[in-house]
């Protein structure tokens, strides 16, 4: 989405940067992981045609990305000692799949790295991107929809509010839902609402 192309969100322990062509080499790595192919519900892609996606995402208008830095590591890179690719920790993303409906967005997220998993990464990410989500892009509902077997995520998203609304066997999947106007994303998190600045990467 070309809206956040230039949009770096900050919070207390993470980043949210665009999804850039410097990214991919990472990011194709993390998803020759089966875990990660299984929890996504995605297939492996060539070097090639991962660069060719993160072309298409910036360019969709029904697609709203961020790679999800780790601050501690990317602060290390302000002081010269550590790079932006080595902060990468996941990423998070909007779609906007309701064509009745364009103030709903399907939100998901993965936190690809495993050394930074359960440090509060995923639910600061997701309220950061649900909080520029409702005031950026205007977004009233939010659905999820997670596989039966990532009960973690299940409970992540039911944590911050979200309601289970179906089920599906076929897919193996549940469906859960978030609506702005029954809930307030900063009212009982514990995060500071985010900043929002240009984003330059630094060379």
């Amino acid at each position: 989405m070309l809206i956040n192309a230039n949009t770096v969100v900050k919070s207390e322990k993470i980043l949210l940067v665009p999804y850039e062509n410097h990214h991919v080499p990472r990011y194709h790595q993390w998803m020759q992981s089966e875990e990660l192919q299984q929890l996504t519900a995605s297939e492996p892609l060539s070097l090639e045609a991962e660069y060719q996606m993160q072309q298409s995402w910036r360019q969709d208008e029904d697609k709203c990305t961020f790679i999800i830095l780790d601050i501690a590591v990317y602060n290390d890179y302000e002081k010269g000692t550590e790079d932006e690719i080595s902060a990468m920790v996941g990423d998070v993303n909007l779609f906007f799949n309701d064509e009745d409906n364009k103030h709903s967005a399907e939100i998901e997220i993965m936190i690809a790295e495993p050394t930074a998993r359960r440090k509060g990464f995923g639910k600061e990410a997701l309220l950061c991107m649900m909080q520029y989500g409702e005031q950026i892009l205007k977004v009233e509902e939010f659905t999820a929809k997670i596989g039966f077997s990532n009960v973690a995520s299940i409970h992540l998203f039911q944590r911050l509010g979200f309601k289970e609304v179906s089920r599906s066997d076929v897919f193996e999947e549940v469906t859960l839902n978030y609506s702005i106007t029954d809930h307030d994303p900063t009212s009982s998190t514990g995060v500071q609402m985010f900043q929002i600045g240009p984003y330059r990467l630094k060379s």
